[in-house]
């Protein structure tokens, strides 16, 4: 079984992007790819345009921290959806619980949140949930469990929360460690550092 899920910075390296959401990403200070030959390769090298395509899903995946076979899966349902297949792909990405508890501010990065989520942190709507991929929807709301807000890593959740720039489709309360879904992720809110419109084709050849 295949583990990628670390988010680290060589990717947003190879990527030529940030990916893991940290503020000091080394692509910041080496913008070049990784490895031995990594400063001497040009970064304008021409892809093909399945090359195109396939870089640009390798950054979604990498970016939202899922595999292969689950990342299929929400393109399969985003294309038997009526309407824009891109925009219903990245949405779902986006309302994902470790995604949307990044989004709120409870973590600084969506590799933080995941594990946060893992671990038992959250409740949607009171209830307990700790898996990343669930999908939250509109009126959901999220919050830190009472018996984890002593614990270490809620230390610092509240600053980080209040620096933290929400979306328009979330609204989060710092100060009662909350966040509520207050509308779908629509507009500027689906852009992103990728092409959601070259995976679409890379998935339709």
């Amino acid at each position: 079984m295949g583990k990628t899920l670390k988010t680290t910075c060589k990717m947003c390296r190879r990527e030529g992007v940030s990916l893991c959401g940290r503020e000091k990403c080394a692509l910041k200070r080496r913008s070049f790819p990784p490895g031995q030959h990594g400063p001497t390769q040009k970064s304008n090298k021409k892809l093909s345009g399945y090359g195109m395509q396939l870089r640009e899903k390798q950054k979604a995946k990498r970016l939202y921290n899922i595999m292969e076979r689950q990342f299929r899966r929400y393109f399969d349902d985003a294309r038997r959806k009526t309407g824009n297949t891109s925009e219903h792909l990245i949405r779902s990405l986006e309302l994902r619980l470790d995604n949307t508890v990044y989004r709120l501010g409870f973590a600084k990065t969506r590799r933080q949140a995941r594990q946060m989520v893992n671990h038992g942190f959250f409740s949607v709507n009171k209830k307990p949930v700790d898996i990343p991929s669930f999908a939250v929807k509109v009126g959901d709301e999220i919050s830190v469990k009472e018996s984890k807000r002593s614990k270490k890593m809620t230390e610092g959740v509240k600053e980080v929360m209040t620096r933290t720039t929400a979306p328009k489709w979330l609204f989060a309360t710092p100060a009662d460690l909350k966040g509520k879904v207050v509308s779908l992720p629509e507009g500027e809110d689906l852009q992103t550092v990728f092409d959601p419109t070259l995976i679409v084709e890379l998935y339709s050849r």
